[in-house]
């Protein structure tokens, strides 16, 4: 089963996968995009979030493994851009969003489940300021969104919304698995 684990920054992603990964050593675990960069600064621009789309997409293309959990992907990326657009009162280039279709289409026909942590008020992560709170907020409302789009997200794909405490997201997970 091949899982992406989707959300904004700071809404437990990492969290539920290493749980997930101490239950389920046989699935292999890609890691966040972000990690792989080289040079990656935590300062957002849209060619960052451009370059992990591309790297997210690809490694879900690329990889063979039929037992993966990938934090984030092609998806969460398309969100951040944006989300980046909309606060910085601009669009997204149309030749950038039909490229970034085409390779989130491309990566989601390998993908079977898709589980998104939105945030709630329930479930809240406190974050300080210095994780560009409006960016996660508006990053999450846009990829709320994004997930009910059939033209992103493949039918054959399970899309999951979970919510709750770390062991109820894990239990979520599970309930799913084979």
């Amino acid at each position: 089963m091949r899982i992406v684990v989707s959300g904004t920054h700071a809404s437990g992603k990492s969290t539920l996968i290493a749980d997930l990964r101490l239950r389920h050593p046989e699935f292999e675990v890609l890691p966040d995009p972000f990690e792989l960069l080289d040079e990656a600064s935590d300062s957002p621009s849209a060619a960052m979030f451009a370059a992990q789309l591309r790297l997210s997409a690809d490694r879900l293309i690329v990889e063979t493994a039929s037992d993966l959990i990938a934090e984030r992907g092609p998806l969460d990326f398309l969100a951040y851009l944006l989300a980046w657009a909309e606060l910085s009162g601009g669009e997204l280039d149309e030749q950038v969003r039909d490229h970034a279709t085409a390779l989130i289409v491309a990566a989601m026909r390998t993908v079977d489940v898709l589980v998104v942590l939105p945030l709630t008020t329930r479930d809240a992560i406190p974050v300080s300021d210095d994780e560009h709170i409006a960016l996660r907020e508006t990053t999450n409302d846009v990829l709320l969104e994004l997930i009910d789009d059939p033209d992103l997200v493949a039918g054959h794909v399970l899309v999951r919304e979970i919510t709750g405490t770390p062991a109820e997201r894990v239990a979520a997970v599970e309930a799913f698995l084979p």
